[in-house]
């Protein structure tokens, strides 16, 4: 009986460090507020255009590549 309660005490103490650890981690998210100047980088949006002239010069990337590997 005195292991399952020491047990027991040794798991609340590994859970109340997770929670201190939770309650950090809330505290400085919180303390950025709105992010604070942080900016988020968002994916660039291509036209269509402009997709396929990517992907043109990628195909002539490849095919200098394979080129040059052939001989």
């Amino acid at each position: 009986m005195n292991q399952i309660i020491q047990e027991l005490k040794t798991e609340r103490n590994r859970t109340q460090q997770q929670l201190e650890k939770l309650d950090l981690a809330i505290r400085a998210l919180s303390s950025v507020g709105h992010l604070g100047g942080v900016t988020i980088r968002r994916k660039p949006h291509f036209s269509a255009a402009a997709k396929a002239r990517i992907a043109a010069a990628q195909r002539a990337r490849w095919a200098k590549w394979k080129a040059a590997k052939k001989g």
